[in-house]
């Protein structure tokens, strides 16, 4: 009995001092549901960096403080329940058991005069399957990094105009849930690194206008859409704050916005969760 009430109180202290160390460097905000985000102290920070795997991803991990950590992303399609994290330490496997609650998203009704952005026809639709697989291998890119900055800055000031996975309709059709942040503003507002990074990928996409893909490291990616102009290219390094481009309207958009998504581990999360 002594040793397991010891036990629970060292759980408790570690989570305590997780709490803390997380205010103070303005990390995300951890989130237990299809779409959010797992926070997980995984090894003392006296052990080298292990390895950390969800569903057979790498995942993120950091030092922070005395200790290492993960940070896991959790797919829209993930069902409420347990689900394990693979921990690799100094040769030794266990895992972990992250427990998921329900989360139900609302749906939006979304009118476009273009039709074919609804209906696409053969031609367009060869291109959007050639773009699909472009922008998966981008997604999902993994540039092993030894820091990773995750305190973001919000790309644009705005209105958030559509949340985060919302399930939505175009002219009356089902479509996919919504993967990213919508923040409205002008035509022309400059769009800006939330966090330090690479440019992985620029594209004008049939769906998502003019595009670009910032690395941060460790499968932590922003990916800005719908953009009127791109200020920099390929391969270029962009410090918190670099203006990538300009707020538009180009692709499948009712209006001047930026969507915003931001992926981990290959999945797309709640980016709301990355600025408080």
């Amino acid at each position: 009995m002594m040793t397991s009430l010891r036990h629970w109180r060292r759980l408790l202290l570690c989570a305590t001092l997780a709490t803390l160390s997380l205010g103070a460097i303005g990390a995300p905000t951890p989130s237990l549901v299809p779409g959010g985000i797992a926070h997980l102290p995984v090894a003392p920070a006296s052990e080298p960096r292990p390895d950390v795997r969800f569903g057979d991803k790498p995942v993120l991990v950091r030092r922070e403080g005395t200790q290492w950590a993960a940070w896991i992303g959790l797919p829209l399609d993930l069902t409420p329940g347990q689900h394990a994290v693979s921990i690799t330490r100094q040769g030794r496997t266990e895992a972990r058991q992250l427990t998921l609650t329900d989360k139900a998203y609302p749906v939006q009704h979304l009118r476009i005069k273009n039709q074919r952005m609804v209906e696409p026809d053969p031609a367009d639709l060869r291109r959007i399957e050639a773009e699909a697989a472009t922008q998966n291998e981008v997604k999902t890119l993994f540039r092993d990094t030894e820091s990773v900055q995750i305190d973001f800055i919000p790309p644009v000031d705005g209105r958030h105009s559509s949340a985060f996975g919302l399930r939505r309709t175009f002219n009356g059709q089902p479509r996919a849930p919504h993967r990213g942040l919508d923040i409205a503003a002008s035509t022309g507002t400059p769009a800006k690194a939330p966090a330090a990074g690479v440019i992985t990928h620029v594209g004008d996409f049939f769906f998502n206008g003019k595009t670009v893909f910032i690395d941060h490291g460790q499968g932590l990616i922003s990916m800005f859409c719908h953009l009127d102009s791109v200020a920099l290219a390929a391969g270029t390094p962009v410090a918190q704050g670099k203006v990538v481009g300009t707020v538009g309207s180009s692709g499948r958009a009712t209006g001047p916005h930026l969507h915003w998504s931001v992926f981990l581990n290959g999945t797309p999360v709640d980016p709301a969760l990355f600025i408080r």
